[in-house]
């Protein structure tokens, strides 16, 4: 439905390695992306979290115009799973690596757009 002007590529974790150099590039999205990575380091948030740093400097190295989309998964009640503690606070920091270095933030509510950044 979208046309010839979309490309869709699928790509489990290497984001920085595809130059995108002049595209309008839609992330869809860092949750699942945190997955990838979560699971195959062992569960380990921290080796996780610097390998995505890595990977997402490297992508945004390229200009073009980044429009990354995630989950806000801390917003709810404190899991009595470890593992999943574990990955809320993954997914919390990359979300505020990525809020960082991002010109605009905007938090979806029940389709309403709350402005954060920008």
């Amino acid at each position: 439905r979208r046309g010839p002007r979309w490309t869709n590529i699928e790509e489990e974790k290497h984001l920085g390695s595809l130059d995108l150099t002049g595209r309008v590039v839609l992330v869809d999205c860092l949750t699942l992306w945190a997955t990838n990575y979560f699971f195959d380091t062992n569960s380990d948030p921290d080796t996780c979290l610097k390998a995505m740093q890595q990977e997402l400097d490297q992508m945004l190295s390229h200009e073009a115009t980044y429009i990354i989309v995630t989950n806000e998964i801390g917003l709810d009640g404190i899991s009595e799973n470890e593992l999943q503690r574990r990955f809320t606070d993954l997914q919390g920091s990359i979300n505020q690596y990525a809020a960082a270095r991002a010109d605009e933030v905007i938090l979806m509510v029940s389709g309403i757009a709350v402005k954060i950044k920008g």
